[in-house]
């Protein structure tokens, strides 16, 4: 039985990717592991400790209150979806959100994590405010991000992006699988700048490696590697985008952040995020 982490604060957003992870848990004959994390306020000392242990213990007894009182909504949505024989369990900790995740990730030996982000604009565009932003950062785990706007259908083409890189075969080894369960072709998309390094007779090893395999390879000529990608998904009717995540590559020079992060707030497309 493979593990599938769903972080959730109860949210319309967290909602939303529910029915991806529920998805997926499906077509992986996977348990999903619902997490919920809350933190304790800081409280300031002045002699009263009993006091002050009472105030935490209130504070964590009306989260479980809470967690318990949300619990038969979460299995509502997946008897709505006609997935209520999803095996689930139910974790609540506290601490913060990202070292719990990974905490979780390492104990339960996850092998997906599934995290809604609602999306962010203009100066707000910060990807460390994100949870899913930091989770891509920080949690070596394959995590699909999905954003709030998104709305799970039939799956039926998978983008993944490339640069040709050695490392990325894995990764589009890894999406492979995923597109024989839903039964989805995958759209290898290389978006060709300046600074492009893969020559023709490189891609032409590329194809024939896997030509046997339920891939189409696509190398766009541009510089604005972010709209290319953006202007992809529109063009070729992708439901999920898959890329691999980059600790330094020339993303990071272009938009001073990686291209996954930003499009984690931008696309209404999930984006599944492959650590290398």
């Amino acid at each position: 039985m493979k593990k599938i982490l769903f972080p959730t604060d109860f949210s319309e957003t967290a909602n939303n990717a529910f029915i991806y992870a529920l998805k997926f848990a499906n077509k992986l004959q996977a348990e999903v592991l619902v997490l919920h994390v809350y933190d304790l306020p800081p409280i300031s000392y002045e002699g009263h400790a009993t006091a002050i242990v009472e105030v935490f213990e209130t504070i964590e007894l009306d989260k479980f209150e809470n967690f318990k009182d949300q619990i038969p909504s979460l299995r509502k949505i997946a008897e709505d979806n006609d997935l209520g024989y999803i095996k689930m369990q139910h974790l609540l900790k506290q601490g913060d959100l990202i070292h719990v995740i990974k905490e979780v990730v390492k104990e339960e030996e996850i092998d997906m994590v599934v995290m809604g982000t609602t999306g962010a604009t203009g100066w707000q565009e910060t990807f460390f405010g994100s949870n899913a932003g930091s989770a891509i950062t920080n949690v070596s785990k394959n995590i699909l991000s999905v954003p709030n706007d998104a709305k799970f259908d039939i799956i039926r083409n998978i983008a993944f992006t490339t640069r040709f890189r050695e490392q990325d075969k894995e990764g589009l080894y890894e999406v492979i699988k995923f597109a024989k369960m839903f039964n989805a072709k995958i759209k290898c998309l290389a978006v060709k700048t300046k600074n492009f390094e893969g020559t023709e007779e490189l891609i032409e090893q590329w194809r024939q490696e896997f030509e046997k395999q339920p891939v189409e390879f696509f190398v766009v000529p541009d510089d604005d590697v972010k709209q290319t990608i953006f202007d992809f998904l529109d063009n070729q009717h992708i439901d999920i985008l898959s890329m691999v995540t980059y600790k330094r590559s020339f993303f990071e020079e272009l938009f001073r952040q990686s291209l996954t992060q930003k499009l984690s707030y931008h696309s209404k497309t999930p984006i599944l995020v492959l650590h290398e």
